[in-house]
């Protein structure tokens, strides 16, 4: 999905008062970043999306398409990076196992993300305190690693994490990566909430429940949802696809993968990121009081806004251990109600 495209989904989505993106104007931007706002003067919370990795461009699938209409809805500027089409992957490297691939991994997208947070935070309509960052599949991965604050990293970007985003969702990401890895030692600059299905074989949901428990030994809140019966990309109306051609790590020989939507699992989803971010970037209820107080009183406001707040929906009873609920970093992982059967 080109910018355009994403231009094009906005100007037939008038009716939830969203805007027709434009590339950031910023000298410093090395990407081109599309902006998607709600109608009015605001300041607005704010949210950079990552995509996947089909990109942005002829072979998108379209999921930042659609979660930047929902984010929009839910009162959000959106600000989408385009990581692949000027650095010679326009088509995305979903397919592509080349060593060029390596040129837009995970961890070298994370000045991406926090490119696509300053330019949020030059713009007269958002609330530079309130801003998220979120992401699925190579964008979660992307996102995990944005948040993570690594031994590797250099005085200038620790400064920047801990100053950066207010809250993180990662939507079914590669969560065996970084150095070390994530898997035994995870420190997020702030909360961070994983969705993931539980038939995922793409990007397994096993090491992102021991991200969480690694998680545990310091740093802000990992918590963590496992859908039972859902596959990788369960956030779209996809059907059951197995592709032999996808690259992954997690398969015999490095290639083949399922995705297919998964409408509770999809529902259920777009219930945990309105809470989630509704929690952090609006205050809404058990957000930290210092979110409270900068929802209300920040900067860019002057003025008090009342924060929305989240509702909390009944989920069925988790089935077995691979359906683990929302977890704190402050306890071990555990078995926990998650949406019945989604």
């Amino acid at each position: 999905m080109t910018l355009r495209a994403i231009a094009t989904c906005a100007a037939a989505a008038v009716s939830c008062g969203c805007v027709a993106p434009e590339p950031a104007t910023d000298a410093k931007a090395s990407i081109p970043i599309g902006v998607m706002k709600p109608d009015g003067a605001g300041p607005f919370p704010a949210v950079v999306l990552l995509h996947d990795c089909s990109g942005l461009g002829p072979r998108s699938s379209h999921a930042p398409e659609r979660w930047a209409r929902e984010l929009v809805k839910q009162g959000y500027v959106v600000a989408i990076p385009d990581s692949f089409s000027t650095r010679g992957h326009a088509e995305g490297v979903c397919v592509d196992p080349s060593p060029s691939r390596n040129d837009v991994a995970p961890s070298r997208r994370v000045p991406d993300a926090y490119e696509a947070l300053d330019h949020l935070r030059s713009l007269p309509y958002v609330d530079g305190a309130r801003i998220g960052v979120m992401g699925a599949s190579h964008g979660g991965a992307t996102t995990v690693a944005t948040m993570a604050l690594q031994p590797s990293d250099s005085p200038a970007m620790l400064e920047r994490k801990r100053h950066g985003f207010a809250a993180a969702i990662a939507f079914y990401p590669g969560c065996n990566i970084g150095t070390p890895r994530f898997t035994t030692r995870y420190v997020a600059a702030a909360p961070m909430l994983i969705l993931i299905g539980e038939l995922d074989d793409w990007t397994p949901a096993a090491p992102c429940l021991r991200l969480v428990e690694a998680s545990h030994a310091g740093g802000a809140p990992v918590s963590i949802k496992v859908y039972p019966d859902a596959h990788h990309a369960f956030d779209s109306a996809s059907p059951l696809r197995y592709n032999a051609n996808r690259v992954n790590p997690n398969a015999p020989g490095g290639r083949g993968a399922t995705t297919a939507g998964n409408p509770a699992a999809w529902q259920d989803s777009i219930r945990q990121v309105d809470a989630y971010f509704a929690r952090y970037l609006k205050g809404g209820p058990g957000a930290p009081a210092s979110s409270r107080i900068r929802a209300r009183r920040s900067p860019r406001c002057g003025t008090s806004r009342r924060a929305r707040s989240a509702r909390n929906r009944g989920d069925g009873r988790a089935r077995g251990r691979a359906c683990a609920g929302t977890c704190g970093a402050s306890r071990p992982a555990r078995v926990a109600p998650c949406a019945s059967r989604a």
